[in-house]
């Protein structure tokens, strides 16, 4: 077994990359968004609520991007038979509620964003908005 290896991690200039193309995706569907970008370790490195986007949804926004990154697949991926006991056993950290992918590079997980404040469909379409900026795994 190896002592050590080799990880890629995603720069605050990936964020701001990410986060223009989430405002701009957003800014088109005419939904303001609160966005959360979370690394691998789940260190928040990037968050905007845009004007006019529910202040709770910064809540929901962040645990999708913590859901992402620390599964490494879409918050809906949380079974719904697990849910609400998982939420309550993480203080909410933890959701099924749409609107939170992965960060996957080259095959690497770097992290998870989230995103919240229009239907699911508009959270996953600014997510994916998102994604493309960097050229990650849809």
């Amino acid at each position: 077994m190896q002592a050590t290896q080799d990880t890629r991690t995603l720069t605050h200039t990936g964020a701001m990359q990410m986060l223009a193309a989430a405002v701009a995706k957003a800014d088109e569907l005419g939904q303001p968004q609160c966005i959360v970008i979370a690394d691998a370790s789940g260190e928040l490195i990037a968050e905007l609520r845009m004007t006019g986007a529910k202040f709770l949804s910064r809540k929901s926004a962040r645990a999708k991007a913590l859901t992402a990154a620390s599964i490494g697949a879409a918050s809906t991926q949380i079974p719904e038979s697990v849910r609400p006991a998982i939420a309550a056993a993480t203080d909410g950290t933890v959701t099924g509620l749409p609107g939170g992918l992965p960060i996957i590079v080259n095959g690497n997980l770097l992290g998870g964003i989230g995103v919240g404040s229009g239907t699911g469909a508009q959270d996953i379409a600014v997510a994916e908005a998102a994604l493309d900026a960097i050229e990650a795994t849809r």
